[in-house]
């Protein structure tokens, strides 16, 4: 916004910009989670291949692996986050133009 019409606008509009940031970093994180999900993926299907162990073999030890569970775990916080960041990204930013189209009536 270019111009706000009080303090109150602009403080809901500073909010709402510092939780789409934070939601960002949320998502950046949860991408990290889901890169390392798969990367460790390829890499034990790769093991066990080289182990003479078929790709469902492979795909069962994986999913039964802690660092699958952790990273698959990590991804869903992370996204949780980021949309409840989101969301209260949007009501702040809804508040700030209620604001301002409450002081363009005055």
């Amino acid at each position: 916004m270019s111009a706000f019409n009080s303090e109150e606008e602009r403080a809901a509009w500073a909010l709402a910009e510092s939780l789409s940031d934070q939601a960002r970093t949320m998502m950046r994180q949860a991408e990290a989670a889901l890169e390392t999900w798969k990367l460790g993926k390829e890499m034990n299907r790769l093991r066990c291949e080289r182990r003479g162990i078929s790709a469902s073999d492979a795909e069962i030890r994986w999913a039964e692996s802690a660092n699958s569970k952790n990273a698959l775990t990590d991804n869903s916080f992370h996204v949780g986050l980021a949309t409840m960041y989101f969301g209260a990204a949007t009501a702040n930013y809804s508040r700030a133009l209620y604001l301002r189209s409450r002081g363009t009536y005055r």
